[in-house]
């Protein structure tokens, strides 16, 4: 029979656990992370551009734009995992808009990779504005300043 002095003492609701953060990983692993990260921004990129001209039937639909600013946001978060430098979070959207703007730049042939219509905007906005918003709204957040 179990009576109420055989039960373990309940914790008061105002005690708070301390939350262990992850190691910060090996300096070897970083450093590949952040160059796949890299690598990574210029090859998804190279396939946005390649389907932003999709259409179905006569309808363009820009879903490349739209996974833009997904994939640009994680890779922001991928960097944060690695730094806490603001600098190097943003270096894939930086390397990102780079390579956006040679693709908006006339090749050697005369010929350019994106045209001048509303989905090549919506490609900068969204592969910029999305990771720019996630790291002001990541800043701005309660648990980035510690209280005390």
């Amino acid at each position: 029979m179990v009576t109420d002095s055989d039960q373990p003492a309940a914790q008061p609701t105002a005690v708070r656990r301390a939350v262990r953060l992850p190691a910060p990983p090996d300096p070897l692993v970083a450093g590949l992370i952040v160059v796949l990260l890299l690598a990574d921004a210029l090859i998804t990129l190279a396939l946005e551009v390649l389907f932003l001209p999709l259409y179905i039937g006569s309808v363009p639909l820009p879903v490349a734009a739209l996974l833009a600013g997904v994939v640009n946001v994680g890779l922001v978060y991928g960097m944060s995992t690695v730094t806490d430098r603001l600098g190097f979070i943003f270096a894939p959207i930086v390397l990102w808009l780079f390579g956006f703007l040679l693709c908006a730049s006339r090749g050697p042939g005369g010929d350019v990779m994106l045209g001048n219509d509303g989905r090549t905007l919506l490609l900068l906005a969204c592969g910029v504005l999305a990771p720019m918003g996630y790291l002001y709204f990541r800043a701005n957040s309660p648990r980035a300043h510690p209280a005390g």
